[in-house]
């Protein structure tokens, strides 16, 4: 199981940034798919998740409003589409694959797969 996020640079404040999780190696039919991000000195922190089979994603409140994710089961792919960037906003984002778990799935041990991390960084 592979899961290769990509999409991050360096881009100014307000500006937009998508992200990409290509997933390989199983069927995520069942699985959600979350975002996750980490700046320096800190902790993971839950970004946000969607349900490969569809429904509304859910976000945390740093980023809802601004942040996007959809995916796109043809291409086995998970997208985290970012406006309205800030600078703490910074961080290496994952995503990741969740076979089981709370409704939420807020919690980085819930997830069983991860990508190995794309840098973001948001310049004031």
């Amino acid at each position: 199981v592979q899961l290769q996020a990509s999409g991050g640079g360096l881009v100014q404040a307000g500006g937009s940034m998508r992200l990409s999780c290509a997933a390989s190696g199983r069927t995520f039919s069942s699985y959600v798919m979350g975002w996750f991000r980490q700046a320096p000195g800190k902790e993971r922190e839950f970004v946000g998740r969607i349900h490969w089979s569809g429904g509304s994603p859910y976000y945390a409140a740093s980023v809802a409003g601004r942040f996007t994710i959809s995916r796109d089961i043809a291409k086995n792919t998970a997208y985290l589409q970012m406006n309205s960037l800030k600078p703490e906003d910074t961080a290496v984002y994952y995503c990741a694959a969740s076979g089981s778990g709370s409704y939420y799935r807020g919690l980085s041990a819930e997830y069983d797969y991860w990508g190995q991390g794309t840098q973001v960084t948001v310049s004031s």
